[in-house]
């Protein structure tokens, strides 16, 4: 039996002792373990049915730790850690020898971020260990925003929730990685293009890999409801085309009415982008409760974080109809 506390001090005994325990980060809630350790490693991967070919994010508490992690600093990742550490942002470095092939996919690169987040910060800081921290859900499945998803997921897979709340932030950090020490997006994310933009210049996206992905969340098919979901720019029209259907709608901030919707969710009503990011994931696991027939998301203007939250609902509309 899982049980959600805030007790810091027992999820660091959990930790030592090789367990695994879900903890919050500013993005969305991990699924950690020790990153030295075979045992929590493998657990990781197991109970979240996550496929080896899939690195992991390490999760350390400050800059200086990074030197025990990577073995080379391009000039812009330092910029990007000046500017964006601690934060939603994580870098794809060259990798020590000393980190686990298991958790880099096999790779000679390893993803590492410093969290915003004072719970987690106060547990890495107390571990004589970075984390390994995926996203605490089953693989392709919604992300969690709060203990209690995490709970709804492995409540008997799991010995603890470390609670921190709802996740500020709500989709995942922004992953970069290096090509001849220049930048390349490889997962959009918490932090905008054009932050990233205005401190290393412009950047080239490449957030698509369906075999051997460079860093996590690059995969076609992921955070996805069990229900079928369709991405739209219309939602009147969607509704209308799907009218003999029991449909949930996500809409960006004005409700809807129409007798075919059964339960729909506003991200904003006053078209707050990052209050909508906050909320996305927590939406859809309501939809995804109501037996819908379908959910439809109204798609973002697509630019700043409106990018993100397309790039996740898309990838939560793969092998569904679009309209």
């Amino acid at each position: 039996m899982t049980i959600i506390s805030k007790d810091v001090s027992k999820a660091i005994a959990l930790l030592n002792a090789n367990e695994l325990v879900a903890i919050p980060t500013e993005t969305v809630y991990g699924l950690a373990g020790n990153i030295f350790s075979e045992k929590a490693i493998q657990r990781i991967f197991e109970t979240k049915k996550r496929p080896f070919f899939n690195p992991l994010i390490v999760h350390i508490p400050s800059v200086e730790s990074l030197p025990a992690i990577v073995s080379y600093i391009p000039e812009k990742a330092q910029y990007l850690a000046d500017a964006f550490w601690p934060g939603p942002l994580t870098l794809v470095l060259p990798k020590n020898s000393t980190i686990p092939d298991v958790i880099t996919a096999g790779k000679n690169t390893v993803a590492v971020r410093i969290p915003n987040h004072p719970i987690v910060l106060e547990l890495l800081n107390q571990l004589d260990f970075p984390l390994a921290a995926p996203s605490a859900n089953p693989f392709g499945s919604i992300s969690p925003t709060t203990a209690q998803h995490v709970n709804n997921y492995f409540k008997n897979d799991i010995k603890m929730v470390l609670d921190g709340g709802s996740c500020q932030r709500g989709i995942e950090s922004t992953i970069i990685g290096f090509e001849g020490d220049e930048p390349v997006i490889y997962r959009l994310g918490s932090t905008s293009i054009e932050a990233i933009e205005a401190v290393v210049g412009s950047i080239k996206i490449k957030n698509k890999k369906v075999i051997a992905p460079d860093a996590p969340g690059m995969l076609e098919r992921h955070y996805a409801p069990k229900t079928k979901t369709i991405l739209v720019d219309n939602l009147s029209e969607a509704i209308k085309i799907n009218s003999d259907k029991k449909i949930g709608v996500l809409a960006i901030s004005q409700l809807l009415e129409h007798k075919a919707i059964s339960f729909q969710i506003v991200l904003s009503k006053s078209t707050d982008v990052q209050e909508a990011a906050s909320k996305l994931y927590d939406a859809l696991h309501q939809l995804d409760k109501q037996n819908l027939d379908l959910i439809i998301a109204e798609r973002f203007p697509d630019f700043g974080l409106g990018k993100s939250i397309n790039d996740r609902l898309q990838r939560a509309t793969v092998n569904s109809k679009s309209v």
